[in-house]
């Protein structure tokens, strides 16, 4: 059965084109004006209050490289590099324990994110700090015998209980990462002769860090945020030094715009780290999806005589 022919579509001649003396006229957006004059309308409102109000910005940027408050974030950039550490330890660890063929481990898996994900990071935290009423000693024979409240100190706390409370997040965006890998790689993998264990650490952990890499610098900004929750447990960092500092002079409010100057620092270089990060693996997925588009297309290519 002979397909009918397509309908043959109408040609503008040059005639019918406009000339160059034709007028543009653009399009009118008034919904952009008005919405552009309502925001600056809300900045200068803003912006006003902050001049006008009751703010010592000399105390500001008095306070803004004072030795305390640098040593503070210093310690604020410690706790959140340590925490993040064993988040991703932990997520990858038990991301894979909630794949494993083990019934045991897959449950002790879902049971540590269904603990440490489901309580509060604060209450995580005061937990973690008062543990040597629940544990009075820490003994491990022939390694460690030593008062827990001695082990336990607030920066190990904080570490412990940001750092545990993330990697309860991080185990399931691993899971997420490596279902995302294709299935076909692992198959040829163990056609190849790999072990489970060589599959895994050659060929799906790469390919998951890499796409869960944006997830991994929003966890880095959100725990250095979360940091200041140290300041709970005593621990001397940026929050707690900047409060310790205006329960004596009274300048609440400047010391907390102290604060957040360096918070906005310092997650401005992550995220510029994360971009810079992003760009490089997202180039390298690129140049490998055009050599698999090349090379599939040579492996489709009709045979030369040569090759016949």
């Amino acid at each position: 059965m002979q397909q009918p022919a397509p309908k043959s579509t109408a040609t503008l001649a040059p005639a019918d084109l406009p000339g160059p003396d034709v007028a543009v006229r653009r399009l009118r957006h008034p919904g952009r004006w008005i919405s552009g004059g309502i925001v600056l309308l809300l900045l200068a409102v803003i912006g006003r209050a902050f001049a006008v109000g009751q703010i010592q910005w000399t105390v500001v940027g008095q306070f803004l490289t004072a030795g305390v408050i640098v040593t503070g974030f210093g310690w604020t950039l410690l706790i959140s590099a340590c925490a993040l550490a064993l988040g991703v330890a932990l997520g990858f660890a038990f991301g894979i324990m909630r794949l494993s063929e083990n019934p045991i481990l897959r449950f002790a898996a879902w049971l540590y994110v269904w603990i440490f994900r489901g309580t509060p990071v604060l209450l995580q935290l005061l937990i973690w700090f008062n543990i040597a009423l629940v544990f009075p000693r820490l003994y491990i024979p022939g390694l460690v015998d030593a008062r827990m409240v001695d082990v336990v100190t607030p920066f190990v706390a904080a570490v412990l209980g940001l750092g545990v409370n993330e990697g309860s997040y991080l185990t399931e965006v691993v899971r997420g990462g490596i279902g995302a890998v294709d299935k076909g790689q692992k198959e040829a993998a163990h056609t190849l002769g790999m072990t489970p264990g060589q599959t895994m650490r050659r060929i799906v952990l790469p390919q998951t860090l890499r796409l869960i890499l944006p997830v991994l610098g929003n966890s880095a900004i959100g725990m250095l945020k979360f940091s200041s929750l140290a300041a709970t447990i005593a621990m001397g960092e940026m929050l707690n030094a900047a409060q310790r500092i205006y329960f004596i002079n009274g300048a609440v409010i400047e010391l907390l715009f102290v604060c957040a100057v360096w918070y906005l620092a310092g997650t401005t270089v992550l995220s510029i780290g994360q971009y810079y990060l992003e760009r490089h693996f997202g180039r390298d997925a690129s140049a490998t999806s055009d050599e698999r588009a090349w090379f599939k297309g040579w492996a489709r290519r009709p045979a030369t005589p040569e090759e016949a």
